[in-house]
């Protein structure tokens, strides 16, 4: 298991996909400038470590890295930041592109340690088994460690691929997604338990499906209940460009064991 996610137990981080860009259900606005440097800090004072980001998320790693500049450096040591390599934004034409190649992760690199400072945990975004061990890949990482990354990680949605990657021995954490409505990665769970990786959960209200309808405080309880029935020991991700919600998704995170 990752050495930055020491300890056993459920932990809380926040994806930070709704900082940079709309997503999910409802397409809720985006965050301004102010709103996102609010609600990180606001995350930080309610106990959030580990904060997940991506170069396809547009203006999240951006954001991110003009919060994390002004922190202390103590503070900044306390956090994990992960972020991805793989896919990417496209500005002028708002929308993501998949790119594995070396010269593209390179440059993904490069641009992810100049917004963000340092990396903690390096993913491989949109990790399909042809991408797993694929040379542009490993060489990639292999540049990454060079810049001073020394965690790695493959974001999967499928059991070949998982399967691919704690085969391989390259990754320290595995992230993909699993909520009630979503238990394709179920079958992987044993295996991925056995190999004493890090398992980084992503959807946990599949995307806000989980939520609509229902009182808001159970359904995420229990969606919180759900992952940790089959997966005790993992990092759950939860994302919102609110505040509110932020302390609403935690409080019910507390609340799961209740």
């Amino acid at each position: 298991m990752l050495q930055t996610f020491t300890g056993h137990g459920l932990k809380l981080g926040l994806g930070l996909l709704s900082i940079g860009r709309a997503w999910g259900v409802n397409h809720s606005a985006l965050p301004d400038e102010n709103e996102a440097q609010a609600l990180l800090a606001k995350a930080l004072d309610l106990g959030i470590t580990i904060l997940d980001t991506a170069p396809a998320y547009a203006d999240s790693e951006a954001r991110l890295g003009r919060f994390l500049a002004g922190l202390e450096p103590c503070r900044r040591q306390g956090l994990t930041i992960m972020t991805k390599m793989g896919e990417h934004w496209d500005f002028k034409r708002g929308s993501s592109f998949v790119d594995h190649s070396r010269d593209a992760l390179v440059r993904s690199i490069d641009n992810s340690l100049s917004s963000l400072g340092t990396i903690d945990v390096l993913q491989i975004h949109k990790a399909t088994s042809d991408v797993i061990t694929d040379p542009d890949v490993i060489a990639a990482m292999e540049y990454a460690r060079r810049c001073g990354v020394t965690a790695f990680g493959a974001s999967v949605s499928d059991v070949e691929a998982g399967r691919l990657a704690l085969e391989s021995g390259l990754y320290d954490a595995l992230q993909f997604p699993l909520n009630r409505s979503n238990t394709s990665m179920v079958p992987l769970l044993p295996e991925l338990a056995a190999s004493d990786r890090t398992a980084i959960v992503n959807r946990p209200f599949a995307m806000g499906g989980l939520l609509a309808g229902q009182p808001f405080e159970a359904a995420a309880t229990a969606a919180f209940r759900y992952i940790e029935e089959q997966l005790p020991n993992a990092v759950i991700l939860t994302g919102t460009g609110k505040i509110a919600h932020l302390a609403q998704n935690i409080e019910a995170f507390r609340n799961r064991s209740a």
